[in-house]
Order: C-alpha cells, then sequence, then structure tokens
C-alpha cells in the first residue's frame, strides 16, 4: 500500500513528469483487481509520499496531499530559489489553475501518464521504484564517508526528468537515487499495487466521491452559513471587520465543530449558495479587481501536515466576541469603506486605522498561539528564508493593552504612519536598480522605535513600567508566553515558558506584531523576487532587535545596553542603532540577575493561573547546577533527570553533531510493554550574531550548545527518531555524554537510532506518526521528513534485529 506514495514521490524528487517518452520500460502485468485510488492508492500516499510532497518544498512541485496534486503533475521549476531576479508567475495548488489542461499550460508534466506498448510501462514514478526495489543496497555502505550514504532531498541537485530517457540517464548518474529517496525499497505488495493501478489507467476519484469529499459537511452547514453572512454583511463597519478578519485568517485551518473537518476562508467572485470560484490574488489585501466580491468557506480535503496546519475555531464564543471588538464599539472615524491602493493595502495601520486599535490588538493576543505559528508555518515553509534572522531558543511576552500607548492613545500611530509601512508594499518584486531601497526601510524602523521610545518617556516619565505592564492574559485558553525553538531551517512554537532560561526575550506591542506579521505573512511572496526576500530579512533584523529592546526596557538602566551588546557580539550600539528607553526601571530588583528574575516573577506571580503556564523541568534556578546521571532508573523523575543531566554546554554530542540537520530528535521510551513516553530533543545552537546574511557557521559556537528535552513533540521536521527501552535508558544517555564522532561512537549510537537505511525504518516511523496523531487529533498532522538526518548507513551485522 506504501507504494503509491513512494512512487509518486520518486517520480517529481528525481524525475518529475513525462509525457512523451521512449527509453527503457518497466515489464507489468495485466491487472487481475481493481485498484481503487481513495481505498488503496491514497493511503499509501499519505504513509510514504506526502512525508516530502505537500508544500511549496516539494520536490519538482509535486504535491501528493490530494488527487489534484497528483494529476496536475510535476514541474522542472522551483519555488525557493534565491537567485531569482524576478518574481515568478504562482502555481498554488487549488487557487492559479483549476483544470488539469490549464496546469499543463503552466508548465507541469503528467506523473501518470506511460508511453510504452502494451505490456510494459516506462512511467518514471514506476521506474524509479523499480531501481530501487532491484538495488536495495546502492542507497548506503558502511563507509561513512562514502558519499552514497548523505541525502539532503532539499539541497541536492535532483532531476525533474521530462522523459523517459532523462530518467534514463538519470539513473545511471545516480544509481543510489532510487526511490524512496534514501530510505528502504517498498514491499513487494506495495509496488505491485501500484503497478496495477497504473498499469489500468492510474484512474483517481469518481466525480461523484470527489464532490462528496469537497462538500461542506452536513453538520457545519449551519455555522459556515452564519458566518458567510457575518463576514458577507455590506455596511461599512462589517465590511472592513470582515476584510480586517480574513487578511489575519487567509491561512488558517478554520473548525467549527470538533469533527475532523476544515475549511479555508477564501475571497470568491461567487457569493454563498453558489459553488466557490477563488480570486487568485497573491497577498490577501491585494485589490480583487472586481466591484463585488464574497467571502467564502471552502472544504480542506487535502492529507493533513503538521507543517502548514494553523488550527483556528469559529464558533459561538468567537462569533460573541468579535462583535463586541469589532461590531459594537464605536470606532475612530465614521466607518468607511477603504479601497485597494497598492502601497496603502501593506500598512494596515492605514487601512484599518478606523478600527480602534484596542479591538485590533485584542484580537491578536486572543489568538497569540495562531499568530505566531503563522510567521513559521505560513508562506516560509523553506525556514532560512527567514528564520535565520532569530535565535535558537526565546520566549515571547506582550505588553498589556491598558498599558501599550499605541492603543491608549491611537494618535502616536496616526501621527508616525510613514515610519510604520513595510517592504512589502513593493509587491513581490524587488529590481536589482532598486536595492537602493531596501535600507530605507530599515531606517523607517529605527527612527520608529527612537519616536516610540521618547513617547513612552514623555508619557510614562519617572513613573517608569513595571511587571503590570505584562499581558497576564485572561482565561486557560490564552497564551501571554510563548516558546519559539528554531531548528535551522524550521522552527516551532509551544504555549508556556519552555526549555531553560533563554538568553534573549521579546516583548511584542501591538505596532510591533502586527509589523512581523504583514511582513512575514500577508505581505511575503514565496515566488518573489530574490530582492523581496532581502528586503524582508534586512527587515525582520530591526523588528527582532525592537522585541529584544521592549524587554530590555523593563530591567535597570545600566543594565540594558551591556545586555544588548553581548546578545549581538560586542557589536557597537551604534551600528546595532540600538535606542535605549530613557525612563528609569520601577522594579526593585532584589538580585543580580534582573533579567531571571524579572522572568521568574512574571511566569510565577504574573501570568493568570488559568492559563496553566509554568517552567517545565528543563529550567534551572539560579546556582543550580546540571544534576548527575542517575544511578538507577525506576521513576518518570529518573530518566527526566537523565535527560537534563546530558542537555548542559559541552555535551560531547552536541559538540560533535553539529550538522543543521541533527537538530531536532523525537525520543521513544519503552517505560513498559503497555507504556510508552515520547520526548523530544531540541538542540540549542549558539550564535555569537544573528544579523549576518550569509556563512553563519561563523558566527555559530558548538561548545556553547545546549539542548531542552521536552516531553511530547515539538516541530513538524524530525531530524532523527530513537528508541531506546528503559532498560537501556543509562547506557543510551551514557553515549550521549561520551560521544567522540569515532565509528565506534557511531555505531553504539545506532542501535539506539532509526537510521534512514534501516529495513524497519517505516515501522518506527509508523510508530511516531500515529502515536503524535492520537496525542492531539486536532492539531496534529503528518510529519515532514525531507530534513531527516542525511547519513543512510548500512547497519552492521552486530546492530541488526535490535
Amino acid at each position: 500500500m506504501r507504494v503509491v506514495v513512494l512512487a509518486v514521490l520518486c517520480l517529481v524528487v528525481l524525475t518529475g513528469c513525462v509525457v512523451e517518452q521512449s527509453g527503457e520500460a518497466v515489464v507489468v502485468r495485466t491487472p487481475e483487481r481493481s485498484v481503487d485510488y481513495l481505498n488503496k492508492i491514497k493511503p499509501i500516499l499519505d504513509n510514504r509520499c506526502v512525508v516530502c510532497h505537500s508544500c511549496y518544498n516539494s520536490p519538482c512541485q509535486l504535491k501528493l496531499s490530494s488527487w489534484d496534486g497528483l494529476d496536475r503533475g510535476a514541474s522542472k521549476e522551483a519555488v525557493y530559489n534565491s537567485k531569482r531576479l524576478w518574481s515568478m508567475e504562482p502555481t498554488r495548488l487549488f487557487t492559479d489553475a483549476q483544470t488539469t489542461a490549464e496546469w499543463r499550460e503552466k508548465g507541469f508534466h503528467s506523473v501518470t501518464e506511460s508511453s510504452a506498448e502494451s505490456g510494459e510501462n516506462n512511467f518514471p514514478l514506476l521506474k524509479i521504484l523499480a531501481h530501487k526495489r532491484d538495488n536495495p543496497d546502492s542507497a548506503c555502505t558502511t563507509d561513512y564517508e562514502d558519499p552514497r550514504n548523505s541525502y539532503k532531498p532539499e539541497e541536492d541537485e535532483l532531476s525533474c526528468a521530462a522523459t523517459s530517457i532523462e530518467m534514463d540517464e538519470y539513473l545511471k548518474k545516480h544509481p543510489n537515487r532510487g526511490m524512496p529517496y534514501g530510505f528502504p525499497p517498498l514491499e513487494k505488495d506495495e509496488f505491485q499495487l501500484i503497478s496495477d493501478w497504473l498499469t489500468a489507467g492510474g484512474q483517481g476519484p469518481t466525480e461523484n466521491e470527489h464532490a462528496r469529499r469537497a462538500a461542506i459537511a452536513e453538520a457545519d452547514l449551519e455555522n459556515v452559513d452564519k458566518w458567510e453572512v457575518f463576514f458577507n454583511e455590506q455596511d461599512p463597519k462589517h465590511r472592513m471587520t470582515a476584510r480586517y478578519l480574513y487578511e489575519h485568517l487567509f491561512l488558517a485551518h478554520i473548525y467549527f465543530n470538533d469533527n475532523g473537518n476544515f475549511y479555508e476562508l477564501v475571497r470568491s467572485y461567487t457569493p454563498p449558495g453558489t459553488p466557490v470560484s477563488v480570486i487568485p490574488t497573491v497577498r490577501p489585501y491585494d485589490d480583487p479587481e472586481v466591484d463585488q466580491f464574497y467571502y467564502r468557506f471552502r472544504k480542506i480535503y487535502s492529507t493533513i501536515v503538521h507543517k502548514t496546519h494553523m488550527v483556528f475555531e469559529l464558533g459561538d464564543e468567537q462569533y460573541e466576541q468579535y462583535h463586541k471588538l469589532f461590531i459594537k464599539p464605536r470606532w475612530l472615524r465614521e466607518p468607511h469603506w477603504v479601497g485597494f491602493n497598492k502601497k496603502q493595502s501593506a500598512n494596515p495601520f492605514e487601512v484599518f486605522e478606523q478600527i480602534p486599535p484596542e479591538s485590533r490588538y485584542r484580537f491578536l493576543l486572543d489568538n497569540s498561539h495562531y499568530i505566531i505559528m503563522t510567521f513559521i508555518r505560513g508562506p516560509v515553509c523553506k525556514g532560512q528564508v527567514a528564520l535565520n534572522v532569530v535565535r535558537d531558543h526565546f520566549w515571547l511576552l506582550f505588553m498589556d493593552p491598558e498599558y501599550d500607548l499605541s492603543v491608549q492613545q491611537p494618535g502616536f500611530l496616526h501621527d508616525h504612519l510613514k515610519l510604520t509601512r513595510i517592504p512589502t508594499e513593493q509587491g513581490s518584486f524587488f529590481s536589482i536598480f532598486k536595492w537602493y531601497m531596501i535600507p530605507r526601510y530599515e531606517r523607517y524602523a529605527a527612527r520608529y522605535v527612537s519616536a516610540r521610545q521618547d513617547y513612552y518617556n514623555k508619557n510614562y516619565g519617572n513613573r517608569g513600567i513595571g511587571y503590570e505592564a505584562i499581558w497576564p492574559g485572561d482565561d486557560q485558553d490564552d497564551s501571554p508566553v510563548l516558546t519559539v525553538f528554531r531548528h535551522f531551517n524550521s522552527a516551532s512554537v509551544s504555549k508556556g515558558a519552555l526549555g531553560d532560561l533563554p538568553r534573549t526575550i521579546w516583548v511584542f506591542d501591538y505596532p510591533l506584531l502586527e509589523r512581523v506579521y504583514y511582513a512575514l505573512v500577508a505581505g511575503f511572496d514565496v515566488y518573489g523576487s530574490v530582492g523581496h526576500q532581502l528586503a524582508v530579512r534586512l527587515y525582520m533584523d530591526k523588528l527582532r532587535q525592537e522585541g529584544e529592546t521592549y524587554f530590555l526596557d523593563f530591567l535597570p538602566e545600566e543594565q540594558r545596553p551591556k545586555l544588548m551588546a553581548d546578545w549581538y557580539g560586542g557589536m557597537s550600539l551604534k551600528k546595532l542603532k540600538y535606542t535605549p528607553s530613557l525612563m528609569p526601571a520601577v522594579i526593585d530588583f532584589e538580585s543580580e540577575n534582573p533579567k531571571r528574575e524579572f522572568v521568574e516573577h512574571v511566569v510565577q506571580d504574573r501570568i493568570n493561573p488559568a492559563t496553566g503556564i509554568a517552567f517545565d523541568e528543563n529550567y534551572r534556578q539560579e546556582g543550580e547546577d546540571y544534576p548527575p546521571l542517575p544511578t538507577t532508573y525506576t521513576s518518570e523523575d529518573d530518566y527526566i533527570q537523565g535527560f537534563k543531566a546530558v542537555s548542559a554546554s559541552g555535551t560531547s554530542f552536541f559538540k560533535y553533531v553539529k550538522d543543521h540537520n541533527a537538530n531536532l530528535a523525537m525520543v521513544r521510551i519503552r517505560v513498559s510493554e503497555n507504556r510508552d513516553e515520547v520526548v523530544s530533543m531540541v538542540i540549542n545552537r549558539w550564535h555569537d550574531d544573528v544579523r549576518t546574511l550569509s556563512h553563519e557557521a561563523d558566527k555559530l559556537n558548538p561548545s556553547k550548545d545546549t539542548a531542552d528535552f521536552i516531553r511530547g513533540y515539538i516541530g513538524s521536521y524530525p531530524n532523527y527518531f530513537f528508541d531506546v527501552t528503559l532498560a537501556d535508558l543509562p547506557d543510551f544517555l551514557k553515549t550521549l555524554e561520551d560521544y567522540d564522532h569515532s565509528e565506534a561512537a557511531i555505531r553504539k549510537l545506532l542501535k539506539y537510532g532509526v537510521n534512514r537505511a534501516d529495513a524497519d525504518f517505516w515501522k518506527e516511523y509508523d510508530w511516531f506518526q500515529e502515536d503524535f496523531l492520537q496525542s492531539d487529533p486536532l492539531r496534529a498532522g503528518l510529519f515532514d521528513l525531507n530534513r531527516y538526518y542525511h547519513l543512510a548507513v548500512k547497519r552492521p551485522d552486530d546492530l541488526k534485529g535490535r
């Protein structure tokens, strides 16, 4: 059954697509059975192909999470291209074309057609699967230095073959690149199932089956009708409210009832009660270029993958809250419709100025976890586009609306609208002749911070602001403290203060939170030019520093510049354009470490206990050393102590295993026959400075790397799986502590690690995936294996069958 996924995966990753082809063919039999796509083929695609083919980073743009993507096929043009001088035409599935013919016109090739005679099949999908089946040992050797052992699908130069001949040439040049790419071959029955399905024509769902899957669930019809009425009311207040909400929810996976159905909010040419016809603008605030458009809900029937799964509830509570926040209050101006001027639309402070900023900020705070998640799982799903601008571990706090002067005194934002301009107002294309404009937005950001600091000083003067200015959260669903872990080219955000005390902390106020969202999410175009991406990256440098600055403003005046300089490797504060607040620190700090003291008071005394936020086992109090490895492991506390013991900087494993594909591991602990625990091992790489655009390795210091061990699952892109019994846990942890990167150490680690070449890899993966889905059915999704640790070494005989 898993053959299908890999089949398609293979075809796209290494080959891509075919229409007319010759070359060598695979001998196939006349199918003796009919193979149903939905019942037989789609489960294989979900379990084996979607793990790499479901986002913008899908090799050859082959998205296999739905029949629509499989039928669309593949393209030789990569979405992620750091050298693209011009923006490329968007190729969003379900949006930029609706029929197979339209996708062919856009350069996509079929992956389910064969031009061979009866009894043979020269379909690249089948050929590349067959190649791996016939050469299972070509994927790896026992020589760790052998280049055949390394697989990096997002970095390797892969070939999206357009013909069978191209496929033959590719496999001759790279005999180890059959499919699954860098993983074990498919089982015989799975391969045969794919072969039979393709030979019989490779048909997808019937028209009726497709209609049933795409239809609004009966249990959701009433809610869909209610919300579509709300979003499409024509008075100015409702229209501008709907526009604001849509621009923040266009990426959301919306649910009305916890019944497993999700929807997306779109702009449609057609009104409620008729089929949705999506308006394919690049950004949610682009001009739809029609006099009348409608907000509609469209069913999501693609397989849910975790890296893009941003869950958002629209229930009765939200319905009442949006009326309370947006419809009932008196607005700053008489409600009126604002047109879609290109540059104006990119600035939410100008477009939505009439809406009370407290209403807008309260909406963002109510959904702080979702909003931050969009920075991470949104258009930048191949995270290096934006993630090399942040550190590996930091916490986020938020200004209380009662103390945010941009909320309490809206005139400040009105007077400084020019300084809130975002580089995405230039659109997707920054010409090389206009790159001189990029620093302009950095200057806007720096001048904004200076004006903001002056304004706070004038208003709060000698009073200053203290703990009361940090938002505590209002109820159990709020997330007033968030933890961000960066895993090199991916990241994760979790509710609460996870891990040990991070080096840096951000404090968001309303303008900062909104500008980050419009820079990284609403205004970012993954198909944009390198100039567009560079402008966003450099602008984010200033926004990151702004968040750090607002945190430092709570600390003693003399420590603010010292900490800022330390966070940036001793860089000149003048070069950083750092603007500390002139307000005095009103908090009477008692310790010599005010950063720690501030954070501990906030988490333990300021944050609403109803949120359930507290420090986890990784947090160490002032002066607390890392514990020793336990002598025995008889309780849960013992193995948590064991993990904590090997999380300090200087631990050998983190020092030697410093590859960017080794930042996030998931450890299965077999506590007993009927009980398993999962701990995520998150490695925090030390960056002297995160302002550099290139040569990031020069700013790393592996001797200072640490780790946090988090209960449950963190992240969407596991770099490694470990499978350890409770009895073997002491040896496993000792292996991490003593690891020296020798061949003997690698072999010992392989006893517990799930090497991508292991014959039982898929069995191990299936366990982790199923356990994840069961642990949180609403928010979990399929993992992505594109970034699984690249070495596929042949397991020594003495370690086989563990």
